[in-house]
């Protein structure tokens, strides 16, 4: 069985994570390290025992020779480096989200297409131990027919939140759910309808956004409906973060490290709420639970494996991480235009710079690219 090769493009915090994950797994190798900042690459190749490690990524793809590179940097970087890397016709994986609108995604998706490799997106989450558990039941027709989805995140202010985490859980939902036909959306900011006034840069480098509040209603295949909520919270919850699934015969509930079924398709206040089963994670065969890497990365890194070898798309791959963003700017151009907004978009511009264009106004002024300073800022705009 092959061994791929892997070049990690980014020594911080998910690139670390990312190198994790690849230098536990028994059929991947790392065989560069790369940072503009020597430091980081140097800690992350000491924990790792990876001595090649560059300042330059042509270099680097050009003395290592990757199958894959990974790409785990700030948002704000993901279509240059990405065009960059494919262009020496290397498979890509790149931390979410995928670009931060839709031409550049369509541009990642054609050099990919051009050069005949794959392009993967890290929604780890879509297939980890308790993704595995709750799919695994699904298919298993526990629940029956799939009618309706609900998804929510963790608090953030609405618009960042869904550049943010929100590029997961649409991801999730996306699992079960398929292709999203069209997107109804209604975002709030100050408790009223956004106007082009609150468009602003995000927080995070993660383009364009608006909305305190945003609550969205997803129309999928096979007439199954989808709720997403990404409302901004006094304080965060990462309890929040769930999707639950509402079957014809049951109902099934994740969480980041959980997994839970009910076997009722309503709940009803008659002692229902205690009738929640715990449902066994699946994790590889060969996951080592002491080792550094984190289950949800190691089991993106499998199927990358296993995609690689079947000549199959990753099951978070650039299609379904190009389809996410194109739910993102629906939801942004419904509440915009205030209208049902039919995917795929024909106009692959970013709707809220186009609103604001349309609204003779420039584009939205600079603000902090840090979360607390951006959130303090804005919270005082808003009143």
């Amino acid at each position: 069985m092959k061994t791929y090769r892997v070049a990690i493009l980014g020594c911080r915090g998910r690139g670390s994570a990312a190198a994790r994950a690849y230098h536990a797994h028994p059929r991947t190798e790392i065989v560069g390290l790369c940072d503009l900042l020597e430091e980081r690459s140097n800690t992350l190749g000491d924990e790792l025992k990876v001595s090649a490690r560059f300042s330059d990524l042509d270099e680097m793809i050009k003395q290592t020779s990757p199958d894959i590179v990974a790409i785990p940097t700030a948002t704000e970087l993901h279509y240059d480096l990405c065009m960059r890397v494919l262009e020496h016709g290397v498979n890509i994986e790149v931390e979410k989200p995928m670009c931060v609108d839709l031409d550049q995604a369509d541009d990642v998706i054609a050099k990919a297409e051009e050069k005949g490799v794959q392009v993967a997106v890290h929604h780890q989450g879509r297939v980890g131990a308790s993704m595995q558990a709750i799919a695994h039941a699904y298919n298993a027709g526990k629940i029956g027919n799939l009618r309706y989805i609900y998804g929510s995140g963790k608090g953030y202010y609405g618009g960042y939140g869904l550049m943010n985490i929100g590029t997961h859980m649409l991801n999730n939902m996306l699992h079960f759910g398929k292709r999203c036909k069209s997107v109804v959306a209604h975002l709030t900011t100050g408790g009223k309808p956004i106007t082009p006034e609150d468009v602003a840069p995000s927080p995070s480098g993660m383009g364009t956004i608006a909305g305190e509040y945003i609550t969205a209603t997803m129309q999928y295949e096979g007439n199954v409906t989808g709720t997403l909520l990404q409302h901004r919270f006094n304080k965060m919850d990462t309890n929040a973060y769930t999707m639950e699934l509402f079957g014809t015969e049951g109902r099934l509930f994740w969480k980041l490290g959980g997994a839970h079924f009910l076997p009722t398709p309503h709940y009803l206040p008659d002692g229902n709420n205690d009738k929640w089963e715990s449902l066994e994670l699946i994790y590889p065969e060969h996951y080592d639970s002491k080792s550094s890497a984190s289950e949800m990365d190691y089991w993106f890194v499998e199927d990358y494996v296993n995609a690689l070898d079947e000549g199959r798309p990753h099951v978070c791959s650039g299609y379904e991480g190009r389809h996410v963003i194109e739910m993102m700017m629906g939801i942004f151009e419904s509440a915009a235009y205030g209208k049902r907004v039919n995917l795929p978009q024909a106009d692959r511009t970013h709707p809220l710079l186009r609103w604001r264009e349309e609204s003779g106004l420039p584009p939205p002024a600079d603000m902090p690219r840090g979360y607390g300073e951006w959130l303090t800022q804005e919270s005082k705009r808003i009143g």
